[in-house]
C-alpha cells in the first residue's frame, strides 16, 4: 500500500543531497515528487518509488495530515 504524502511534509531520506543535508520538504505530490532540501533550499523532481523507498522517517506533517482517532 502506498505511503500517504500530504503538501508542507517534512521527510528524511536514507541518502544526503550533495549539499550533505538529508531533510526535504514536500512541494508537489503524485507520479512524481518535488522536494525542496531544507539545508540549501534545491528544489528537485524525483519518481515516487524512489521516494517511498528512501524516506526513513516524517519530521513534520503537513496541514492535509489528520491524526487518526484510537478507539
Amino acid at each position: 500500500m502506498p505511503v500517504k504524502f500530504y503538501l508542507g511534509d517534512q521527510i528524511y531520506l536514507r541518502k544526503p543531497h550533495p549539499c550533505g543535508g538529508y531533510e526535504w520538504e514536500v512541494l508537489r505530490v503524485g507520479m512524481d515528487f518535488r522536494l525542496k532540501c531544507l539545508k540549501c533550499g534545491r528544489v528537485v523532481m524525483l519518481p515516487r518509488p524512489k521516494v517511498e523507498r528512501g524516506l526513513k522517517k516524517f519530521i513534520a506533517r503537513g496541514p492535509a495530515y489528520v491524526e487518526p482517532e484510537q478507539s
